[in-house]
C-alpha cells in the first residue's frame, strides 16, 4: 500500500523543499495538496519529482471549484492530481437546516459532474460538523450524500469520532463511496494538549489496525493519507505514523 501525507500537516514547517525531502526519505510515495502549495505548480511539481513523490489527490475550495474550474484543472494537471476534493465549508457558510444542506449537496453534485466530464474524480471531505443532528433529527452528511449520489467521500475518521459518531457505522453505510481516507489519531485524555488533542497515528485512541482492515474489505478507498492538524514536530509525526501504518 502507498501511504500518502496531507501537506496541510506541514504548513508550519517550511520550506516545502525540506518537507518534501523529509517525506521522501521516510518512505512516503504520495502527498495530498492544498491551497498553500498551488502558488507555483510547475516549481512544486519539480520538487515532488526530485523526491520521488506523486500528488494524486488535492484539496480545492468550493469557491475555486465553482468559480474557477479552469484554474483548478491547470493546477491539477501540472501536479498530477486525479481526485479533486472539496475539504471544508466555513462556519458562516454552513446551512442551518435540512433544506440548506440538501442545496449544498446539489452544488457538490454539479461540481462532480464538471469534474467527471473533465476526467477527474471528485469527493467531499468531512469534519465534525456534518455529524451534528439538525433540529429535525437529520444529519448533514446524509443530506449531502442523498443530494449528490455520484460524488465520492474522503473520510476523515478522526473527525467522525470528534463529531460524536461511530466510523464503522458510516463505513458500512457509505463504504463504496469512500475514495480516500484521512488517517489521523486522537490523543488520550490529558495528552496532546499542545497539539490540539491529536496524536501520531498508532499512538492515540483510534483502532487504526482494525479500521484499516475494515476499510480494505468494505470500502473503495484508494488513498490513505496521514494527517495531524497541529503537530509540534513534523519529522516525529511523519516517521512514527508511517512506521505504525506499515504494520496494519
Amino acid at each position: 500500500m502507498n501511504w500518502s501525507f496531507q501537506l496541510y500537516s506541514a504548513r508550519n514547517f517550511q520550506p516545502w523543499e525540506g518537507v518534501l525531502a523529509t517525506l521522501g526519505k521516510l518512505g512516503y510515495t504520495e502527498v495530498e495538496g492544498f491551497g498553500a502549495v498551488y502558488a507555483n505548480p510547475k516549481a512544486f511539481r519539480a520538487e515532488l519529482d526530485r523526491n520521488g513523490l506523486a500528488m494524486p489527490t488535492g484539496h480545492f475550495s468550493i469557491d475555486a471549484l465553482e468559480g474557477d474550474f479552469d484554474g483548478v484543472r491547470r493546477t491539477a494537471d501540472t501536479l498530477g492530481i486525479k481526485l479533486l476534493i472539496c475539504p471544508y465549508l466555513l462556519p458562516d457558510a454552513r446551512p442551518s437546516d435540512a433544506a440548506g444542506w440538501r442545496a449544498f449537496g446539489e452544488r457538490l453534485a454539479k461540481v462532480g459532474e464538471t469534474a467527471k466530464a473533465a476526467g477527474y474524480g471528485f469527493a467531499w471531505h468531512n469534519h465534525d460538523f456534518e455529524f451534528k443532528k439538525l433540529a429535525d433529527g437529520s444529519i448533514p452528511q446524509d443530506l449531502i450524500f442523498a443530494a449528490a449520489p455520484e460524488i465520492g467521500w474522503e473520510m476523515d475518521v478522526a473527525w467522525v469520532v470528534r463529531g460524536g459518531d461511530d466510523p464503522l457505522k458510516w463505513i458500512e453505510k457509505y463504504g463504496k463511496r469512500i475514495a480516500a481516507v484521512h488517517v489521523k489519531d486522537i490523543a488520550g485524555v490529558g495528552a496532546g494538549l499542545d497539539e490540539d488533542g491529536w496524536a501520531d497515528v498508532g499512538h492515540g485512541t483510534i483502532d487504526w489496525a482494525g479500521l484499516i482492515k475494515t476499510l480494505r474489505a468494505e470500502s473503495g478507498a484508494k488513498y490513505y493519507i496521514m494527517e495531524h492538524d497541529n503537530p509540534n514536530d513534523l519529522e516525529r509525526f511523519a516517521r512514527r505514523s508511517i512506521s505504525a501504518a506499515k504494520t496494519y
